[in-house]
Parts: C-alpha cells; sequence; structure tokens
C-alpha cells in the first residue's frame, strides 16, 4: 500500500500506520493550504495533469498573464513524471491518499461526478470513500462508512489523483474525513485495509 497525505491529521494518521505495515509514505508538509509556486499559489492536489493544473492555476492567481501562466504549467510538466514515479505505486499497487476536508465538501459534491455511490454513513457525509476500481468499490461499499466509485477516462480532469488513476487504470483510495477526525480517518483506513488485498 502507498501512502499520500497533506493535512496534519493525516500526518498522524499516517505515521502511526507506517510504523507497524509495510510501504511508502509521501507527506506534504505546508503551513498554508496550498503552495507557492512561480509567484503564485496552487492547490497540490490539483497539479497532476497539465489541464487541472491550469484551471488550478487560473482560479488561485487571477492576475498571471498568459506568459507566466505557461511558465509554471511548463515547470510542473517537467518535473511531473519525477513525481509520478516517487508517487505511484507499481502495477496491481494500491495508491492511498488520506485527506482531511472543510465544512463545503462532502461526498455529495462527490456524486454528480461518480459512478456508484453506496452511502452506508449519511449522517456523516464528510467522512467517505473515493475508489476507482470496481471491485474496490464492491468491497468498500460493505464498509459503514460512504464511498463513491469514480471510475474510467470520463472523469472531469480537474488536475486531482482520481482522474489521473482513472486513466491509468490503477487502483486508488481516497480517504477523506472531517478535519480533525483523527480516529474515524485511522478506523476508515483500518477497515480499507482489511477489507483491500
Amino acid at each position: 500500500m502507498w501512502l499520500h497525505g497533506d493535512e496534519p491529521t493525516a500526518k498522524d494518521v499516517l505515521v502511526q500506520h507506517m510504523e507497524t505495515h509495510p510501504g511508502q509514505a509521501l507527506f506534504i508538509e505546508s503551513a498554508e493550504r496550498n503552495v507557492r509556486l512561480n509567484g503564485g499559489w496552487l492547490n497540490p492536489n490539483r497539479m497532476f495533469s497539465r489541464v487541472g493544473a491550469e484551471k488550478n492555476l487560473r482560479k488561485l492567481n487571477p492576475s498571471w498573464g498568459r506568459k507566466q501562466l505557461e511558465v509554471a504549467l511548463d515547470h510542473l510538466d517537467q518535473e511531473r513524471d519525477t513525481l509520478f514515479r516517487v508517487l505511484l505505486p507499481p502495477a496491481g499497487g494500491l495508491l492511498v491518499a488520506l485527506h482531511n476536508n472543510w465544512e463545503d465538501f462532502n461526498v455529495h459534491s462527490e456524486i454528480p461526478l461518480s459512478n456508484r455511490v453506496a452511502l452506508s454513513d449519511p449522517d456523516h457525509p464528510r467522512d467517505f470513500y473515493i475508489c476507482t476500481n470496481s471491485s474496490d468499490f464492491a468491497q468498500l461499499s460493505c464498509s459503514p462508512y460512504n464511498v463513491v466509485l469514480q471510475e474510467g477516462n470520463s472523469l472531469v480532469d480537474d488536475g486531482s489523483l482520481s482522474p489521473l488513476a482513472g486513466r491509468r487504470n490503477m487502483r486508488y483510495v481516497n480517504i477523506e474525513a472531517k478535519l480533525g477526525a483523527f480516529d474515524k480517518q485511522k478506523a476508515m483506513l483500518g477497515w480499507l485495509e482489511k477489507a483491500l488485498p
């Protein structure tokens, strides 16, 4: 299992998990939600494609001109393959991302983008799995947590890992939990680990 996380609670879960389990973990550590890039800002969860990165850079840096935007996008393009070699699991492996979310993001935000949905815990819409493999979805839909399937390459490319995984036919699960919900995120990771080979 390969893990990726980007928020303080996720880091705590990652550290504890990696002390007792095999695999590789990558953690993005920053005092800001977004990271600096060429004098502007970038959401690190929206840089996994040129199309998605461009949308994100335009949104976060509305004063940028075309040249500044192109320089930043070219830089990301040059570094992306190196990042993928470090981040992406070997063929057949499972990439797991841990994210903490804010009030305006929940499972209902993902339903229009999803192929299938299982709302096992509708009272906690901010705690859910996003997966890209139908077999993984079948297993996770038996869990006590909400789960959506985003399979195939027809997903809207927002630069996040889900569309990338779909394009590459890669097994990917994102564990979303309310910011500060350390125990919930840890339980969700534990359930995933038992359910998915």
